[in-house]
């Protein structure tokens, strides 16, 4: 027994010997190498449960104290499969790190499916939600902006619900419409507009959408055919996980700003400035910045309530949204309400899977007079930039000053009204149903509906003096979709392959109609309430107008994915497409693709190489555009009683109803072709930390669609169709982008990351010397061509008389290339393109414990602006007859007053910028730690600077505008208007904060 007792004793003290050791400090020692036996440094080194860590060395070697032997340590990096490590009474830990396979296999959305990252052979960039530009967005395309290569990303003006421009490795046509396809849940979309000067996709709540995937060569886009010829931006919004149930709130408060007010002449100043040119000064004795008066600090408030989770075989997201943003300039606002709901059903054991997509909108824009407002005797930012500062803003009550002569500015806004209402419903159903193993058939049936009303009212007045008006404009988008599509997917051993094959048919009507009454009495009825009140309503002034046309397209689609050992991979698609805007002879187009890829990292030779991932991909293909008119390969009739159109029966005068030819049917026009060859490498280093990937592409466009005027004089038409047959727009370029993410200890992080594009543009075979695109508006220049497409230069060229000087008698001196003595037409010198011939964008990012700090740069160069606005009103004439201007104006001391202001390279300038887009500095608060961790699972709280500086030598209010100015503006499609500068709306610089909490 006392043995017994002894050995109990000794066993006892054995055990409480080791336990004392094991909570003793300690430290550990080791190494961490990948599964070749490489050292990686950078690893994370981390005690479970504390902020005690360590970072290994350029060896891969790492030394860390410990509390006590029982801890245990977390080995993570990026690439890598985290591990989990006993320390016991180990000293020494050395560990080896497995790739994570999840890392490559990250699946993004392609053309009717998805595919694993790794197997992709086209060009094509997904962007993830949590990579989103920041900070007021009103659309998808801002959220991308600067974020992948060879996408850019304009917007045409500050104004809140603006258009944007985007394109897509360059413009590959001549006429206006040619932006990407955009694809919403599988539905794609028409890109014409839904009502009013606004961006189409403002009906999309940014903050529904999960991620934003861009196909930019063809071997990606052919699978959409006639549609993909400038590239598809396909979106995908947010849908909810079964078994896991959340609210989110994300609400945001926006604080705006103009940012570069245009420096005309201060009150002092225009004083100095008129009486120095012998002009005649009207001297209010006020100190008055227009600029400052038509502005305001504008507001924007967000609100966005979300609904996720789901069961076994049921999963749903819901949203809710409303924004209301107050644009910088007074009377402008853009307020819109959204609802969004996504249902997934999975029955019949899982072989039968119903997608729901639904989302409503109302949209209603409130727009100034400005440039683009139909009937606006006046805009605000030309009156404002050239009101004479010297006179009263406001009267002794308080209202606008009403001038005799001239127009307050602030007048013009009380007599102005536009306003857009737009509703859109758009919905699609997607069940797909599994036949056999690896065969599923599925059906997409979607629609897209608008209604829109616009109204413009001009308010009678007696100060100045003007009866007043209404125009009405409405508007009527239905947009049908119904595809029925087979994916076949199977695996033997080394061979992977799926096959797609399917069918689609879409129909677009579009139907605008306009009416307009005239004088009405000055009260207090706003017209848009009682027409009735008008007192001129005639068909000379105002003849009602409408147009109504039906678009329809049918396809048959197929492609083949096919991979040999994951490591040779093939991916080949043909789709053919029946367009009703072509006559019968060239109804349908045939638009093939392939590509190819080579993963060499999952070759013998390359284990033993430090490569995460290295894949090369090569691809051709084909695709279509045919983004005219529709019916312009149709003849057209119209009947009239007028005594050009038809002639009396008899001796009388009487005219009887005549039918003529207004339009010679064109059944030969044929789609226009895009041809483009990529070749790309993907690849990663350090455990998948460094990634990156370079493109060089080189792509096509002939056949070209253009608007001519007629070259038979018995063409009843003023301007018809072709295709010019020998012209090409070309585009070649390289894109290179990388990205690198390290996690270090004590939950520190940062990244960076980039891209660049160098482009380069050129036209060649066209018939035509020059092939004018904008032109300038301004009295005397009006009309006059400002830029266009000129054989062996980019599109958009300036083509104008380039300025040398002043010379003696005062009057402005240009190149005379002929040597004749004459300035003519003859004289006009290529100076120049709109189009950047590199962009370049670059982020980093930070994050400590539960802070973090995001910067997103985007920048262009190459490129010039034509500054319309200075041409038409920043000249010596005007500020000599009391127009205010800016100090450039009189920048030539000798030059006359009376000096003409031809369109000329004098009010050319260079278009580079480099802007911070935004800057968002973030804290996550951990709930548990107040107690909060029950009902609250995240609350972030954070503050985003929007447009918070721009580099550039450009005098204008922002370098990144295009105002329309296209030829052949009553048509539906005219040339592509780019680079020109014209009143357009400010840019605003905003501080931005937000909230976040999600249930």
């Amino acid at each position: 027994m006392l043995c017994i007792l002894l050995a109990g004793a000794i066993s006892t003290q054995v055990l409480a010997s080791a336990v004392s050791a094991s909570i003793q400090a300690v430290t550990v020692t080791g190494k961490v190498t990948d599964d070749t036996g490489a050292p990686l440094p950078g690893v994370n080194v981390l005690e479970k449960g504390t902020t005690n860590g360590a970072v290994t060395d350029a060896d891969g070697r790492y030394s860390l104290r410990l509390s006590s032997g029982q801890a245990v340590l977390v080995y993570s990096f990026v690439g890598m499969i985290s591990q989990n490590i006993v320390v016991g009474t180990q000293t020494e830990i050395n560990v080896q790190m497995a790739g994570d396979a999840s890392t490559l296999s990250e699946v993004i959305v392609v053309g009717y499916g998805t595919q694993e990252k790794k197997d992709v052979t086209g060009a094509m960039t997904s962007v993830k939600s949590e990579e989103f530009n920041r900070g007021i967005i009103n659309s998808p395309e801002q959220l991308v902006q600067g974020k992948v290569a060879g996408v850019n990303v304009t917007s045409a003006s500050g104004e809140p619900g603006g258009t944007l421009a985007i394109t897509i490795r360059g413009p590959g046509g001549v006429r206006t419409g040619s932006t990407p396809l955009f694809v919403v849940d599988g539905l794609a979309l028409d890109n014409s507009s839904t009502g009013g000067s606004t961006n189409p996709l403002n009906f999309i709540n940014p903050q529904d959408i999960e991620s934003v995937d861009v196909l930019k060569d063809a071997s990606a886009t052919a699978i959409y055919g006639s549609r993909g010829a400038n590239g598809v931006v396909l979106i995908t919004t947010k849908r909810g996980k079964s078994g896991r149930s959340s609210v989110t709130y994300s609400g945001s408060v926006g604080i705006s700003k103009m940012a570069r007010p245009i420096d005309v002449f201060s009150a002092d100043e225009y004083r100095k400035q008129v009486t120095s040119l012998g002009g005649t000064l009207v001297d209010g004795g006020a100190n008055t910045d227009w600029q400052k008066e038509i502005s305001r600090t504008a507001i924007t408030k967000n609100h966005n309530i979300a609904l996720s989770g789901g069961a076994d075989k049921l999963s749903y997201y819901a949203s809710l949204g409303m924004m209301n943003q107050d644009g910088i300039i007074k009377n402008s606002n853009m307020k819109r309400y959204n609802g969004r709901i996504n249902v997934t059903q999975k029955l019949l054991n899982d072989r039968l899977s119903v997608d729901l997509n639904l989302s409503a909108s109302s949209t209603t824009n409130t727009r100034p007079p400005s440039e683009g407002n139909n009937g606006a005797s006046i805009t605000i930012l030309g009156s404002a930039l050239t009101a004479n500062p010297t006179l009263p803003a406001y009267d002794s009550t308080g209202a606008p000053y009403k001038y005799a002569n001239g127009l307050n500015p602030l007048r013009a806004l009380q007599l102005w009204e536009d306003v857009t209402t737009i509703t859109r419903i758009v919905g699609n159903i997607s069940p797909s149903f599994e036949i056999v193993k690896g065969l599923v058939y599925k059906l997409n049936y979607g629609i897209d509906n608008s209604n829109s009303v616009r109204d413009q009212v001009s308010f009678p007045s007696l100060i100045p003096a003007q009866d007043g008006y209404l125009i009405t404009n409405y508007k009527y988008n239905n947009n049908n979709l119904i595809e029925n599509y087979l994916t076949y997917t199977a695996t033997q051993g080394d061979h992977n392959f799926s096959v797609l094959a399917g069918h689609s048919y879409q129909k677009f009507f579009i139907q605008e109609r306009s009416y307009s009454i005239n004088k009405f009495a000055i009260s207090n009825i706003d017209p848009r309430y009682n027409p009735g009140l008008g007192q001129d309503l005639t068909l000379t002034n105002n003849k009602p107008t409408g147009t109504a046309v039906k678009n329809e397209l049918q396809s048959f689609f197929g492609r083949v994915n096919y991979a040999f050992k994951d490591k040779y991979l093939l991916t080949a698609t043909v789709r053919a497409d029946g367009s009703s805007k072509f006559g019968a002879n060239n109804k349908y187009g045939t638009f093939p693709s392939f590509s190819l890829g080579w993963r060499l990292t999952e070759e013998d030779f390359m284990k033993s190489l430090p490569v995460s991932n290295l894949k090369v991909r090569a691809g051709w293909g084909r695709t279509g555009n045919q983004e005219i008119p529709p019916k312009y390969t149709q003849a057209l009739f119209t009947s009239q009683i007028a005594a050009g159109s038809t002639y009396p029966l008899d001796n009388s005068n009487v005219y009887p109803a005549g039918t003529t030819y207004v339009r010679l049917a064109n059944p030969n026009l044929q789609w226009e072709v895009s041809t483009q060859t990529n070749v790309g490498i993907d690849f990663g280093f350090l455990g998948g930390a460094l990634t990156g990937s370079v493109d060089y592409f080189d792509k096509v466009s002939s056949n070209i669609l253009l608007e001519v005027f007629p070259a038979d004089p018995i063409q009843p038409a003023s301007t018809t169709w072709t295709n010019v047959k020998n012209m090409k727009i070309k585009n070649k370029g390289l894109e290179v982008a990388l990205h690198y993410q390290y996690r270090g200890a004590n939950t520190f992080s940062f990244n960076v990351g980039g891209n660049a594009t160098f482009i380069h543009n050129k036209v060649t075979g066209s018939p035509y010397s020059v092939i004018a695109s904008g032109t300038a508006v301004g009295s005397g220049i009006t009309g006059t061509t400002v830029n266009g497409y000129i054989n062996g230069s980019p599109i958009g060229t300036f083509f104008m008389r380039q300025f040398i000087g002043i010379d003696e008698s005062g009057n402005a001196v240009y190149t005379d290339l002929d040597g004749d003595g004459n300035i003519t037409d003859k004289d006009r010198v290529k100076l120049g393109s709109a189009l950047p011939t590199v962009l370049y964008n670059f982020n980093a990012g930070v994050g400590f414990k539960g802070f973090d700090l995001t910067a997103n740069f985007n920048g262009v160069s190459g490129n010039k602006i034509f500054n319309n606005t200075a041409n038409a009103n920043f000249y010596k004439n005007n500020i000599a007859n009391g127009v205010n201007t800016t100090p450039e104006a009189v920048q030539y001391p000798t030059e006359s007053v009376t000096n003409p202001k031809p369109v000329s390279s004098r009010y050319l300038e260079n278009g580079a910028f480099l802007r911070l887009n935004n800057l968002t500095l973030g804290y996550n608060f951990s709930p548990s730690k107040f107690g909060l961790d029950r009902w609250i699972s995240a609350l972030r709280l954070s503050v985003t600077g929007q447009n918070l500086f721009v580099i550039t030598k450009y005098t204008g209010y922002d370098p990144e505008v295009n105002t329309d100015r296209s030829t052949f503006t009553s048509s539906s499609a005219g040339t592509t208007s780019l680079g020109i500068d014209y009143l357009s709306y400010p840019k605003a610089r905003t501080i931005l904060f937000g909230l976040n909490v999600t249930f």
